[in-house]
């Protein structure tokens, strides 16, 4: 077998997995049919795919698009090898991104691939960083804004994103309330959505545009925060704190806390002191 899958993360109607292929030019092109909807983001190598969409050549920064019940091969005529990270999506799922995108009607789409496109970059690159950290609990979020954003790009119907009602505002205020309750258990965006009475694609949208980050940043940014605060003012362990402020090991909190802050848990915690 030359392809090996690991699943990253998965909840109702979807799945993220990180895909590695090992084949080289002269192997048998890999054949196989999409169970549901795939949007696969080449972060290595390179490979020809073809399915009834027609064929393509899939280089790092494209996306490889697949329709449910579609038969695809792909093959390495021209090098060894490719690592995809691979999003899949049940028709109900994309059924419910698409209510929420106005234009766009038609479930499927009608090309192989979308070459690399710089509106998607920035998207792709939170993707790839969260499977090489292993923050599985950032796929929710991302599996979602990366439907939403490739359905858009494949269909050509980006449009500006409309501003938040009053109501939707209201929602959003409801839910930071929520978070700020609850920030030291798992939270995730479906909850958070069914909370403000509405779809979670819609729902992370407005959240994004009112609170100028999404619902998981607000999570790790008021759990960061929290944490901070009481490694100045308390003399509880470092793992304590980590574990009592929602983050479930010590290795991740870590991690976190010297991105976001710049220091590692410990040597902020010194500085209280005056030292340094």
């Amino acid at each position: 077998m030359t392809t090996a899958q690991k699943t990253l993360a998965s909840g109702p109607g979807w799945q993220v997995s990180d895909v590695v292929c090992t084949a080289a030019a002269g192997d048998r092109p890999f054949e196989e049919e999409h169970r549901g909807f795939c949007v696969a983001a080449v972060t290595r190598g390179a490979f020809r795919y073809r399915t009834r969409q027609g064929t393509a050549m899939l280089a790092p920064g494209a996306i490889l698009l697949g329709n449910p019940g579609a038969c695809y091969e792909c093959g390495h005529e021209h090098g060894a090898g490719d690592r995809c990270l691979s999003f899949h999506f049940s028709p109900a799922y994309l059924e419910r991104v698409l209510a929420d995108l106005p234009g766009v009607k038609r479930l499927g789409f009608a090309d192989p691939r979308l070459p690399p496109l710089p509106a998607l970059a920035p998207l792709l690159a939170e993707a790839e960083a969260a499977r090489e950290t292993g923050d599985g609990d950032a796929f929710e979020e991302l599996g979602l804004r990366m439907a939403g954003a490739v359905v858009e790009a494949a269909t050509g119907s980006s449009k500006p994103a409309r501003t938040p009602s009053r109501r939707d505002q209201k929602r959003v205020a409801e839910a930071v309330r929520l978070i700020e309750l609850n920030a030291d258990r798992p939270l995730s965006l479906t909850e958070l959505a069914d909370g403000a009475a509405t779809s979670p694609y819609h729902f992370l949208r407005i959240f994004r545009h009112v609170a100028g980050m999404t619902p998981y940043q607000f999570v790790l940014r008021t759990r960061m925060h929290r944490a901070a605060v009481r490694l100045r003012a308390s003399n509880a362990a470092i793992s304590t704190i980590a574990f009592d402020t929602g983050f479930n090991d010590l290795s991740t909190f870590n991690r976190r806390f010297r991105r976001e802050m710049g220091e590692a848990p410990g040597a902020y915690r010194a500085k209280r002191t005056g030292a340094g």
